[in-house]
């Protein structure tokens, strides 16, 4: 039986990872690094590095690099405020999961991105826990996030599912013991998904592949 049913926000329930990327690769064209979206893909959604680290090359300080760190940080801020798209089958996925099993969002957005994303979205009422950046130490792929998050609900590993998409989540779902369910979106599509108990095409299709899964439990 499938008790909890961990989210990914970024790529999986809003479509920001672009923005984040647009965020990122304005200020860093300051510093005089071009930031393209194949090394953004390695560094930041396979890697779960900063962006930032590639400033260190072209000899800027740590104090350089920290404040246009916060300069990304509020052009993010201010890109989100525009509005964020809810991913493709997301509210119907929601609906039909609810009630049926705990749901939380397990994410590396900070607390005040994640409060910019859903200000609008409507999305929260259906979750029963946020886990963001400052809730854990250690980031995706590091298995700590999904650890948290099995702990919070207060089920074993192999009663929770993850809803990912990109390579780092996946393996930090994977070292927790949790069955991973893989929703590739733009920018993590031609990722290594090996491990992955599925992937799906969108997020439409999560709730009834639950249910293929506590059938071959019965």
């Amino acid at each position: 039986m499938i008790r909890a049913v961990f989210w990914d926000n970024d790529g999986v329930l809003v479509d920001t990872e672009k923005l984040y990327f647009q965020a990122t690769r304005e200020l860093l064209l300051r510093a005089g690094v071009e930031l393209t979206e194949p090394l953004f893909k390695q560094i930041s959604l396979l890697e779960g590095r900063s962006a930032f680290d590639l400033a260190r090359g072209k000899g800027l300080a740590q104090a350089e690099i920290d404040l246009l760190h916060e300069e990304r940080n509020a052009r993010y801020t201010e890109l989100l405020s525009a509005g964020v798209r809810i991913m493709d089958g997301v509210k119907e996925a929601l609906g039909a999961l609810w009630g049926r099993a705990l749901m939380g969002i397990v994410t590396s957005s900070r607390k005040v991105h994640f409060a910019a994303i859903h200000s609008e979205t409507g999305l929260l009422p259906w979750f029963d826990f946020v886990l963001t950046r400052e809730d854990y130490g250690l980031s995706k792929p590091n298995p700590e996030p999904y650890l948290l998050a099995v702990r919070r609900s207060g089920f074993a590993a192999g009663e929770c599912v993850a809803i990912e998409d990109s390579e780092r989540g996946l393996q930090s779902a994977l070292a927790a013991g949790i069955r991973c369910l893989v929703v590739p979106n733009d920018l993590t599509r031609d990722g290594d998904f090996a491990g992955a108990w599925r992937i799906l095409e969108n997020c439409g299709k999560v709730p009834a592949e639950i249910e293929r899964i506590e059938a071959l439990n019965d």
